[in-house]
């Protein structure tokens, strides 16, 4: 059986990250389509954006994964006094 927990404040925080990464290189996509008419792929304009997309599709992953996985509590547990 699943149990499950509420996520923690970073873990949502993170998850808000990666969906904002992907809107991010929606927007460089739709800038480089853009361009695509004026200059050719030499351009360091073209080529930043291209790597902005790349970097910004990684990120989102990579914190979207973290968000929806289920992470452990990393609190440690008081010591019981007797």
């Amino acid at each position: 059986m699943v149990i499950k927990q509420r996520k923690g404040v970073l873990q949502r925080v993170s998850l808000g990250a990666g969906v904002l990464g992907f809107i991010l290189a929606v927007v460089c996509g739709v800038l480089l389509y853009g361009r695509m008419g004026e200059t050719t792929g030499h351009d360091p304009i073209t080529a930043s954006l291209m790597a902005s997309i790349f970097f910004f599709l990684c990120v989102g992953g990579i914190l979207t994964f973290i968000g929806m996985c289920n992470l452990p509590n990393f609190k440690f547990d008081q010591p019981k006094e007797e």
